[in-house]
């Protein structure tokens, strides 16, 4: 088929294709295994420089101490230290768990908030979290852009920018908002399995007819 000419035609041909490759719901794509909204916070808290898989390995055993922010939020900070050891920068990752947690007990009544301004305040918590949260704990739209959705958005020819925040903006305008988050898993799924930084396997990618940078990179 010949190639979209605008980048809002080509962005709905990677939905499409992706979805096509990568079923199922936000919920579904989302490999940070968690049953609510503040397990899921926690979870992407602790992903940061750190693989999903690990993470999992990890949350079992954190959240059957400290099942919700009130819990989390008294824990001691050398246990947690010690139970979240393997997923690296332990430290910080301890002093942004605590002061999130104390920040949703006090200023939240120990509910994770919705609003993405409220989010925001909350210590470790940046707009990728957020977006996550918000798109897969509460359904509604949010973007989050990684290393992998940065790469791809770029191209795939969706963006020209390497900062996060306006790559999100560029996306918002490309995807309707309840795809967003979706459409952010299965280009990171995307993005681990084909589309790989160093050497990205054009040749057997579903996208590469349509891909600006196919010809370049495969």
């Amino acid at each position: 088929m010949p190639a979209p000419r605008t980048a809002k035609g080509r962005a709905k041909i990677v939905a499409e294709r992706l979805a096509t490759a990568y079923p199922g719901s936000t919920r579904e794509l989302c490999a940070l295994r968690h049953d609510d909204a503040f397990q899921l916070l926690v979870a992407t808290i602790l992903s940061a420089q750190c693989t999903d898989a690990r993470v999992n390995q990890v949350t079992p055993s954190l959240f059957g101490e400290y099942p919700d922010a009130r819990a989390l939020a008294r824990a001691d900070p050398e246990r947690l230290e010690e139970m979240i050891r393997s997923t690296g920068f332990f430290r910080s990752k301890t002093r942004s768990l605590l002061g999130m947690s104390q920040a949703v007990v006090e200023r939240f009544d120990g509910k994770v908030p919705v609003d993405m301004e409220d989010l925001v305040t909350l210590p470790g918590v940046g707009r990728k979290t957020a977006n996550v949260v918000r798109s897969v704990a509460f359904g509604l739209p949010g973007l989050p852009v990684d290393t992998h959705v940065a790469r791809l958005a770029k191209r795939l020819g969706l963006t020209e920018s390497a900062d996060p925040v306006v790559i999100e903006r560029d996306l918002d305008q490309l995807v309707p908002p309840a795809e967003r988050g979706s459409f952010s898993l299965r280009l990171i799924l995307h993005g681990r399995a084909v589309c790989v930084a160093r050497t990205p396997r054009c040749p057997t990618c579903a996208l590469a007819d349509v891909c600006p940078s196919a010809r370049l990179l495969g």
